[in-house]
């Protein structure tokens, strides 16, 4: 489950990054990498799982997926955050210079 949320956070944000490429004022390159890498990460875990235990890999009980899903969508609001705050730090329109300056543009 985990590895199914990021893949499709990692699809998505790439479609949006690549619709928005010529004109990428809010650093949306950072999002798919960020997402293809977890998803990559959890492709491997789930290779080993899989080579460890095949008959339970297809089986997972209830609460499994749950927690998995749970630790998925808590890795994109983890990502979301971390792109939130690269966006403030680096502040490409300089909106958070301005306010903080009292400089209106």
């Amino acid at each position: 489950m985990t590895l199914l949320i990021t893949i499709f956070a990692a699809i998505t944000t790439t479609i949006i990054w690549y619709v928005n490429a010529s004109k990428d004022k809010m650093m949306l390159g950072i999002l798919p990498l960020m997402f293809w890498g977890a998803s990559l990460m959890w492709m491997i875990d789930a290779v080993f799982e899989f080579v460890e235990d095949p008959k339970g890999f297809f089986a997972p009980a209830g609460v499994d997926m749950i927690n998995d899903a749970f630790l998925g969508f808590s890795v994109v609001a983890l990502g979301l955050i971390i792109w939130l705050v690269v966006l403030l730090i680096k502040d490409p329109q300089g909106v958070v210079r301005a306010k903080l300056t009292g400089k209106r543009s």
